[in-house]
């Protein structure tokens, strides 16, 4: 199907017909950017999204000082470079998502059924072509493109960062020196937060009655099995696949010295550390 349709967004639903404007190329612009805006919206894309990616396309279109029938791909390539420059330069992974929204745009633009392409040679002579191809974007090829110090662990580095804080308690406590059981909440602690994904502001404010049993969450059992309730079971399992360096559930909590949080469980830690 290459003519226009009653599709949200297209261009005869947004164009004002037999209104002659005093600047077609401005007016038209807009109307495309209207248009995409309430294609976007049909498909129940939240409002902060659909404003963001517009932004973006006036973004582009005022670096290039270009209208998108009158786009080459070597505006983006220039616009992408400047952004790439400078003292803060974008993320790999920000770069690539303004790929996607321009890409996405050029799409809308593109696509006769919305009859831009022939509203754009009805008044310009010339149509918007995709200026985005496989060789001027980023591919995503890496499993992670952030910065490596914000890198997630994997599941093997989280297995040695567990066994490393449950090893720390085992040798402080075989040298028969102080600082077992602060070793030993910590153990706990950490397990805690990589349990129920805990930022460091929650982390902090803990308290005794944050580690009370729920009577309504998942019990679950030395064989596995468990008792369904409202929890999140997903979240809650690896707090209870490694108990054996820290909180088993159900145990008990009391208040230590200095206002610490001291773990007494049933059959783990029954025994006197220190």
């Amino acid at each position: 199907m290459d003519r226009p349709v009653n599709l949200p967004g297209a261009a005869h639903l947004v164009l004002v017909a037999g209104v002659a404007h005093l600047d077609p190329a401005s007016a038209v612009f807009e109307a495309m950017l209207e248009g995409w805006a309430v294609q976007q919206r049909t498909r129940f894309l939240k409002a902060q999204t659909v404003d963001g990616r517009v932004d973006l396309v006036r973004r582009f279109a005022a670096f290039s000082n270009e209208y998108p029938w009158q786009w080459l791909p070597g505006e983006v390539e220039a616009f992408f470079g400047d952004m790439r420059s400078g003292t803060r330069p974008i993320a790999v992974s920000t770069a690539r998502n303004y790929q996607n929204v321009l890409r996405m745009f050029c799409d809308y633009v593109t696509d006769a059924r919305y009859g831009w392409p022939a509203a754009c040679v009805e008044r310009f002579g010339v149509a918007p072509t995709q200026v985005l191809h496989e060789w001027n974007t980023i591919a995503h090829v890496g499993e992670y493109e952030g910065r490596p110090g914000r890198r997630p662990l994997t599941y093997d580095e989280v297995q040695a960062l567990f066994d490393a804080a449950d090893g720390r308690v085992e040798e402080i406590r075989a040298r028969r020196r102080k600082g077992a059981l602060a070793a030993q909440r910590d153990s706990a602690l950490l397990k805690t937060v990589y349990a129920y994904g805990l930022r460091r502001q929650e982390t902090v404010g803990l308290d005794l009655h944050d580690f009370r049993e729920n009577p309504r969450g998942v019990r679950v059992g030395a064989g596995g099995g468990g008792t369904a309730g409202r929890a999140r079971p997903a979240q809650s399992a690896p707090l209870v696949c490694h108990a054996s360096g820290g909180i088993r559930l159900p145990g008990t909590v009391r208040a230590g010295p200095g206002g610490s949080l001291v773990c007494e469980h049933d059959r783990d830690l029954h025994r006197r550390v220190g």
